[in-house]
């Protein structure tokens, strides 16, 4: 296998192998993708091979709401749905994987936002 050759790679690398240990808790996946532009969540059950509940700044509700999908309110907006989402999907505990981003920011806002929905992780 091809070792990675940024900080990014290699923090993404870290913290999936961590995620992968712990999923003998069979616990579903929080997954976050920043990109420029937008924020994306979703809760993944890795077990079953499907997203529970999903939520990101493309969608029409939220383009209409949120003045810019790229900052810190439009990542608070995405975890307060997506854990609402998941609460209502019967999902208690997650594992959160920041997807290689550090915890800062926009990706520590929607998590924050996520715990305050009632998510725990």
């Amino acid at each position: 296998m091809k070792r990675p050759s940024t900080s990014f790679e290699r923090r993404k690398q870290r913290v999936r192998a961590a995620l992968r240990r712990k999923t003998r808790q069979q616990h579903p996946r929080l997954s976050v993708y920043r990109s420029n532009k937008h924020i994306y969540a979703q809760v993944i059950d890795d077990t079953r091979g499907i997203t529970l509940a999903t939520a990101s700044t493309m969608e029409k509700a939220l383009r209409d709401e949120l003045k810019n999908g790229s900052d810190k309110a439009a990542a608070t907006r995405v975890g307060q749905l997506v854990g609402e989402r998941a609460v209502a999907a019967g999902l208690k505990a997650v594992m959160f994987d920041r997807g290689g981003h550090r915890y800062h920011g926009r990706v520590k806002a929607l998590a924050d936002a996520a715990r305050e929905s009632g998510l725990s992780f």
